[in-house]
Formats: C-alpha cells, structure tokens, sequence
C-alpha cells in the first residue's frame, strides 16, 4: 500500500516538474513561417504560426529545441500602392510553446518591405513611349513620333498602374529571425 502511494506521487511529480530558463535580451530566435504573410491579405493584429526552425541555445543549454510550436502577431500591414509605396509588414513573435504551455515572449519587430516601383514603372513607362515614337516616327514622321511618344508613355503608365502593385512578402516555409527584447525572459512552464 505504501509502495503503491509512492509510486502515485512521484508520477504526479512528474508531472508537475517546472521548466525556468533565463532567455537573456539579443537572443536571435529563428522561425519557420507555418504559412504565407502578404501586405495585400494580412491585417494588422492577425496572429501567424510556426516552429522553431533551429534550437535556442542559452550558455550552452538549449531552452527550446527546434520544431517547438510558435506563435506571433502580424503589429503593421500597408498594402501596397498601383504606382508608389511598396507594401510593408512588421511581425513580432509573442509566445513559444515550452512544456506544452504557450509562454509570452517579447521580441524586437521584423520589417519586410516590397519591391520598389521605380524601375519596374520606369521600364514600362519608357517602354510604351519608346514604342509609340516608333511607330509615330514610322506612320507619320516627327510629328507622328511626337504624338506616339506621348500616346506610348501613356499606355506604359497605364500597364505600370495595372500590374504595379509591390507586396510584402513572407512565403510559407521561410525562416525569421526575431531578437528577444527587453531585460530577456524567463520561460517557465509545468509539464
């Protein structure tokens, strides 16, 4: 009987062993993005999930190994303009899952930014009136050239504004890397 009940209490010590481990301020924490996050879909205070993509070594100890489950907050989304401002997204992390309990983590936010416009509308816009002057220029000579320049620059401007949108982008799979902020974090959870 006594046998029996100690047995009983050292499994339910067991289970009630207490993970703490000291995550000091820096500390890079990577992630693999379960799924794709866009400046054109996300909505600011949208959550995200993901796995640790490599173990959080602390002195030495790793604290979390990875593939522990986490998850994060999408702080910023702007969509992106037809011919200006690219889009942009900010993500922190807010919580690693450590001895099957989620526990608050505070991270520095990561920046993604889209592509530029400038280019890309400055190779269509140049294009389409580099097109229209030829073409001018063949049907009606300078002044046609003239005409075509004007004509072409305004059809490049409208097929910039059509397909000119610059997201940002995080697709599925991809690796973050957030920094732990503050004074670090102790993570302690009951298994």
């Amino acid at each position: 009987m006594i046998r029996k009940a100690l047995t009983s209490l050292a499994a339910t010590l067991a289970l009630t062993v207490t993970v703490a481990a000291q995550i000091p301020a820096g500390t890079p924490v990577s992630v693999r993005v379960s799924s794709e996050i866009s400046s054109g879909t996300a909505r600011t205070g949208n959550t995200f999930q993901g796995t640790l993509a490599r173990n959080v070594v602390v002195n030495g100890k790793t604290v979390a190994k990875a593939g522990t489950p986490v998850a994060g907050k999408v702080t910023l989304s702007k969509p992106s303009g037809r011919l200006h401002k690219p889009g942009v997204l900010s993500l922190r992390l807010t919580s690693v899952s450590l001895g099957g309990q989620n526990v608050a983590i505070s991270t520095s936010p990561v920046r993604v930014v889209g592509k530029s416009h400038t280019r890309g509308n400055v190779e269509k816009i140049g294009g389409g009136a580099a097109a229209g002057a030829v073409i001018g220029a063949l049907a009606g000579g300078g002044k046609g050239a003239a005409i075509g320049t004007v004509a072409g620059g305004a059809a490049g401007t409208g097929v910039a504004a059509y397909t000119g949108k610059s997201e940002a982008m995080v697709p599925a799979e991809s690796v973050v890397t957030f920094r732990v902020t503050g004074s670090g974090l102790t993570a302690s959870a009951t298994r």
